[in-house]
């Protein structure tokens, strides 16, 4: 059987240009819809508060979850930081409340006359359980007959042979020193005899002792300081050059440090 074909009737030829606006307004494209909801997304937000209600953690909590054990292990290492800091202010703290110390040393004049920064870093020495011969440390600091350069020489050895780094050089630029200097000078002697390190310091010129004997070296000396009292203020000295009173003497801090100006000490 033949198929009919219903065919719309035509409009009349005033109306032909709505008719088909009409028909394309109407018409829908394939892929679009008028806003409404996408098959995929129907049920989305239930099966979400499903997720929540059955007591899975959200996200959010979880990386906050995963952070905790991170956050502790930086808490205890710096509790731990802290407690070392404590302890270390507590040994300072210790050292620092002693009126008084003295180092045992064994005392030897020197054997030239410019052997004095042999003898007095051998007297250091001793007194941390080495003898070395004033022979070998000159050719260890670099000792001529013009002397031997500075501080920085008697540091250098200090440390190699006691096998530490507890020395640094402290430098007096100025022809005299300055209040801050002669303070760090005392700090220096409490917390280095204190530590049962003598001290070997590099001076010129004249000082008086705590008896008003005139100590002078024009031409530069080293010697050795190996006790303090006074909570530092007064510091006795081994002096090589000076057998005498079993080759020490007290002398003010004060006085050591401008006896050291424009040269430096070792501590």
């Amino acid at each position: 059987m033949d198929r009919v074909h219903r065919q719309e009737p035509a409009p009349a030829s005033g109306d032909v240009r709505r008719w088909v606006g009409t028909r394309r307004r109407h018409r829908r494209r394939p892929g679009r819809h008028s806003g409404r909801e996408h098959p995929g997304q129907r049920g989305a937000p239930a099966a979400a508060a499903t997720v929540a209600g059955n007591g899975d953690a959200p996200a959010g909590k979880a990386a906050s979850a995963a952070k905790k054990p991170v956050a502790k292990k930086a808490a205890d290492t710096k509790k731990a930081d802290a407690k070392k800091a404590d302890a270390k202010k507590a040994e300072t703290k210790k050292v620092a409340a002693k009126k008084a110390a003295q180092v045992r040393f064994g005392y030897q004049e020197q054997s030239t006359y410019y052997f004095c920064a042999p003898a007095a870093t051998r007297i250091a020495l001793t007194a941390r359980g080495h003898v070395v011969s004033q022979y070998d440390l000159a050719k260890s600091l670099g000792t001529t007959e013009n002397g031997t350069n500075s501080a920085h020489e008697t540091t250098r050895v200090l440390n190699k042979v006691n096998g530490t780094d507890f020395y640094r050089t402290r430098e007096i630029p100025g022809p005299s020193a300055k209040p801050a200097e002669m303070d760090r000078l005392q700090a220096d002697a409490v917390r280095a005899l204190g530590s049962g390190y003598p001290i070997v310091a590099n001076i010129k010129g004249t000082a008086l002792d705590v008896n008003g004997k005139a100590h002078s070296y024009e031409g530069g000396h080293y010697l050795t300081v190996v006790a303090y009292r006074d909570q530092g203020r007064t510091v006795q000295i081994a002096d090589p050059f000076d057998p005498s009173n079993g080759g020490t003497y007290w002398m003010s801090t004060i006085s050591l440090a401008n006896w050291i100006a424009e040269r430096g000490y070792s501590a």
